[in-house]
């Protein structure tokens, strides 16, 4: 099956440690899919909490459909994620732990499908932010010196 990226979360693995991932599916409207398929997504500031039994994710934006007049939903409106129980559990059980967040990864199509990459992470201090900036420069001089060298 063939996977078409769409959106990701440039913020993602800079504010947060990613420990785990998850695929989930996401209840969408047609106007909604159309506008995804045109790339009109952004999901920089959202998350996804568990609230009844059920996933949901919110703050992801979905710009409104040029042609869908009256079928145009509301571009910020809550979203059901499709899991199966355990998953469910699984994350409920994760986000209780202190610290633990689910946070939007990526957006893109499997097959006809919209697939949501959930990652399961904890925020990073402002410290880690620095020293993994640090380690990204080094590791760029480093790659920058051995290309130099051949």
């Amino acid at each position: 099956m063939t996977t078409k990226l769409i959106a990701k979360n440039p913020t993602a693995y800079h504010n947060y440690e990613i420990k785990d991932t998850i695929e989930a599916g996401i209840v969408l409207s047609g106007t909604e899919i159309k506008s995804i398929r045109n790339g009109k997504v952004n999901i920089k500031d959202s998350y996804a909490t568990i609230k009844d039994g059920e996933c949901y994710i919110y703050s992801m934006h979905i710009s409104p459909y040029e042609h869908g007049n009256i079928f145009n939903k509301d571009p910020l409106r809550d979203r059901k994620l499709l899991l199966s129980k355990r998953e469910i559990f699984k994350l409920f059980g994760m986000i209780k732990q202190q610290g633990y967040s689910l946070i939007p990864i990526s957006i893109y199509f499997k097959g006809s499908f919209v697939k949501i990459q959930l990652g399961i992470g904890i925020g990073k201090k402002l410290y880690d932010k620095r020293q993994d900036i640090a380690k990204k420069d080094a590791e760029m001089k480093i790659r920058r010196a051995m290309r130099e060298k051949e």
